[in-house]
């Protein structure tokens, strides 16, 4: 009986080892997150889209850098290889159109409209014209498919010799590992979320990895980037415990969870209400 408890507890304690290496993040030579953690980070831009300012449009992060607050903003690929703000792959839900962004040129994408205004889809170099260093940025870059590699090298090269204070984050592990492989010195994060909570149709293993974040041990995050809803996770609560990395929350939409995940040290990425410092 003794020999079997010792090989349990054996197995138990190798198996939280290995659990702990997996999900270590950026530990040496971690970069100074101190510029980014004085701002609150608009999702997409301060939009209202009954006002008129739709979601990762010019006016919306227009209307951030007015109001002081850092930005969350989306970039695809084109099919010729521009870098377009917008969240969805898919057009319809923002534009009311059929199609991808993937396979449509930057110039095919200008027909379009968002959420029913006049404003165009921007590119990730407009936004950068516009906001000019004077707020940071969160650069959230979306590979579609296999594309990442491809991706993530034309946003280093619209970011290289960007003045402003800037971070990268992706859901996809490749992206960041591409950082850290490319851009070592870049602030970079790791975006999570419990996959198939909303209905997804992800392999069940491979949400296992991801939303236990599980990739770490090779993209190796400075932050972790985790759904509101699901900061309970236990892989989330030990890379804060063990290795003190930086939570970001999103998507803060009630003063409530603001005040909760800004207790916690967490930066907020908000949407829907103006938060309150207090």
């Amino acid at each position: 009986m003794a020999k079997f408890v010792r090989n349990v507890l054996g197995t138990v304690l190798t198996g939280a080892a290995a659990w702990a290496v997996l999900i270590k993040p950026r530990t040496a030579g971690r970069p100074d997150l101190e510029g980014l953690q004085m701002y609150d980070y608009a999702h997409r831009g301060l939009h209202d889209a009954a006002a008129g300012v739709p979601e990762n449009s010019l006016a919306a992060f227009r209307k951030a850098v007015e109001n002081g607050y850092g930005m969350e903003l989306d970039v695809h690929l084109t099919r010729d290889g521009k870098l377009a703000v917008i969240h969805d792959s898919n057009l319809e839900r923002v534009c009311g159109a059929e199609g991808r962004v993937e396979d449509l040129t930057w110039e095919e994408l200008q027909n379009f409209r968002l959420l029913g205004t006049e404003e165009k889809i921007s590119s990730l170099s407009q936004v950068l014209e516009l906001v000019d260093g004077q707020v940071p940025l969160i650069v959230e870059v979306k590979p579609v498919q296999e594309n990442h590699a491809v991706l993530c090298r034309r946003v280093s090269e619209a970011l290289e010799g960007y003045a402003g204070l800037f971070c990268v984050e992706s859901f996809d592990p490749r992206a960041v590992f591409w950082f850290r492989r490319n851009r070592p010195d870049w602030i970079r994060g790791q975006l999570c979320e419990y996959y198939n909570r909303n209905g997804e149709k992800m392999n069940p293993v491979l949400d296992f990895i991801l939303h236990h974040l599980l990739t770490n041990i090779a993209a190796s995050p400075d932050f972790v980037a985790y759904h509101v809803k699901d900061r309970d996770a236990v892989s989330l609560k030990l890379c804060r415990k063990l290795y003190q990395v930086q939570e970001v929350s999103w998507t803060i939409r009630s003063q409530e969870e603001y005040d909760m995940v800004k207790n916690d040290g967490a930066l907020a990425i908000f949407e829907g209400f103006i938060p309150e410092v207090k």
